[in-house]
């Protein structure tokens, strides 16, 4: 049996365990999953919740049997979080995260003793911020970045791929300053933008009249501006440089947008803009479709397979599951 422990039990945090817990029940109970958070309502919650076989009111105690440590707090507490738990980890222990941004984790990572293999993770899933949202399904058919560390041995990265299709997630490895610079357009510029929205229109001294006339427009659109602020605060200053790129760009789509606004010959400028933009966004659903086709195959062939197979492709030395091409079925 083999013991993981999740430091920090969010959305995220939650919805792993309730996923690892899923699995090992179906799979003769092969793994031991152990909570920590330092809210100790929340972790509470979490044991009654079913989201972990036990909890620990220490963070040492939490991982010094551990084979398998995932730490799912914000990005910002994940450095402190590695100095408190190095010394007392096990050798040959594996550490991995789901933090937003890789680039500064994995310097981080760097304080965790030698013997440690750390393998950066971030499933790129999500809801709202809290733990009663978590659920077993959170990752079904979504990407899980993968950044190995260089040091991270090729047992600790086959364990951490394990753990990954046990949550029926795909894994995806990239490079950990390309993740960053793609996660600020598609998901840190989408919370820049929304928390600029909300502040530019609710400081208009004209608010407390046209709140009333708010519909779905206004709340789809700045939906995400309700994350967490400390999360997101982490998020945007430990990736600055990649953020700051993507804001430029928005500025300077707005800018023009409003020329073209301000030009009383432009109107075919107008419309050609806003038609490229909804072709754009229209492709972005056919992607999120296919992805999920794929994603139905792949969970329908793993049901196919014995206990003793998905265990040793999944957890000890198994390589877990690779990412599709979606060219894969014409061949």
């Amino acid at each position: 049996m083999q013991r993981v422990t999740i430091v920090g039990l969010g959305l995220i945090g939650g919805s792993i365990g309730l996923a690892l817990r899923k699995w090992s029940a179906e799979n003769g109970n092969a793994l031991h999953i152990t909570g920590f958070d330092e809210n100790m309502g929340r972790q509470s919650e979490a044991r009654k919740r079913g989201v972990v076989d036990d909890a620990e009111w220490s963070l040492v105690n939490a991982v010094s049997d551990a084979d398998i440590v995932i730490v799912s707090t914000p990005v910002g507490a994940m450095r402190q979080v590695f100095e408190d738990i190095g010394p007392h980890l096990k050798a040959g222990a594996i550490v991995t995260d789901t933090g937003s941004t890789k680039a500064n984790v994995l310097e981080d990572a760097k304080v965790l003793p030698e013997h440690i293999s750390f393998v950066g993770g971030h499933p790129m899933a999500g809801k709202s911020e809290s733990l009663e949202a978590a659920e077993a399904t959170l990752f079904d058919g979504a990407t899980w970045v993968v950044c190995p560390s260089v040091t991270a041995s090729e047992e600790a990265i086959r364990n951490v791929l394990g753990i990954i299709a046990a949550t029926n997630a795909e894994a995806f490895f990239v490079d950990p300053v390309e993740h960053d610079s793609y996660v600020a357009g598609i998901s840190h510029l989408p919370f820049v933008v929304a928390a600029s929205l909300t502040t530019a229109v609710t400081s208009d001294p004209a608010w407390r009249d046209m709140r009333s006339l708010a519909a779905s427009g206004f709340r789809d659109t700045t939906r995400l501006a309700l994350g967490d602020p400390i999360m997101h605060r982490d998020i945007a200053l430990s990736n600055r440089d990649a953020l700051n790129r993507w804001i430029d760009q928005m500025v300077d789509t707005l800018q023009s947008f409003k020329g073209m606004l301000n030009d009383p010959e432009a109107a075919a400028e107008v419309h050609a803009f806003l038609s490229k933009a909804q072709d754009a966004r229209a492709l972005v659903e056919v992607q999120v479709d296919r992805s999920s086709e794929q994603a139905s195959d792949s969970q329908d062939m793993m049901r196919k397979e014995s206990v003793g197979d998905q265990m040793s492709r999944m957890l000890l030395g198994g390589l877990g599951r690779r990412r599709r091409n979606p060219d894969d079925s014409r061949r």
